[in-house]
């Protein structure tokens, strides 16, 4: 079974950076894949960056070229390094991991994972 725990949320204003991390738990190659998916008030769950084992990594429209996310497989650590944040970015923000059999390749709607963090709050004021 995986656990994660996110961290490195806050409040910053549009235009600035903020990195989230997550520490995951009982990861092996089996589970193959991390996300990080992210939800608004009143809106749905929806996936902003994924990376498989590999390394490679995939990301949603809204957050390319912005948006880089990263792994440290050394300490079990995920990354989401956030540049040029804009006040619908505002969200929790949640880790992912464990996606079988999933092509991360594919538009991130298509995204479904089965283990995820508590979240962490990412606030962007205009």
């Amino acid at each position: 079974q995986v656990l994660q725990v996110e961290s490195g949320g806050g409040s910053v204003q549009a235009g600035g950076s903020l990195t989230l991390s997550c520490q995951v738990f009982g990861y092996t190659r089996s589970t193959y894949c991390l996300g990080w998916f992210r939800q608004a008030p009143g809106k749905g769950r929806e996936g902003v960056a994924a990376i498989d084992d590999d390394g490679y990594a995939n990301y949603a429209d809204s957050v390319k070229g912005r948006f880089t996310i990263s792994k440290d497989n050394a300490n079990n650590t995920l990354y989401l390094q956030m540049n040029w944040l804009k006040p619908e970015d505002t969200a929790m923000y949640y880790c992912a991991a464990d996606c079988p059999g999933l092509d991360i390749a594919t538009t991130s709607e298509n995204w479904h994972f089965l283990s995820w963090g508590q979240g962490t709050q990412v606030t962007v004021s205009s």
